[in-house]
């Protein structure tokens, strides 16, 4: 884990995490994994809630969830994989889908993290397919 700062979550709109959840978007998905820029930034985050984990001012990791339920856009730099960060936001996605009542959350898991979603008590669903390339899961909780 990179830094020995404390890791603070920031919940917001678009209008107001775009600056920083950009930055790690864009590290993950764009740098990283070599996803088009096009495609990262959607219609979708405008109407989704936000989360971004900042070590000081410096932002580390990133997720959203969508009004339908979804949870996407799940994001930590290199150096914080595997410290709790990513942890942390997914929690806190789903403890917000919860207060507003929702009852079932959905999200879409690159094939090798799957195992990280099942320990928050996803379950996954049906076959792997491909997005942009990568492997893929479907996987569900319930709430209620």
């Amino acid at each position: 884990m990179a830094g020995a700062g404390v890791i603070a979550l920031r919940i917001g709109d678009w209008s107001t995490l775009r600056p920083a959840a950009e930055i790690v978007r864009r590290a993950v998905f764009v740098v990283e994994q070599a996803l088009p820029e096009a495609e990262e930034f959607d219609a979708d985050d405008p109407r989704s809630i936000h989360a971004v984990a900042f070590e000081g001012s410096v932002p580390v990791a990133t997720g959203r969830l969508l009004p339908d339920a979804r949870i996407g856009r799940m994001a930590v730099l290199a150096p914080y994989r595997r410290s709790g960060v990513g942890g942390r936001i997914l929690v806190q996605l789903i403890e917000l889908a919860a207060a507003r009542g929702d009852g079932t959350l959905t999200l879409s898991s690159q094939a090798y993290v799957r195992d990280f979603y099942a320990r928050h008590g996803f379950v996954a669903e049906g076959e792997l397919y491909d997005d942009s390339g990568i492997p893929h899961q479907t996987m569900r909780l319930r709430l209620r």
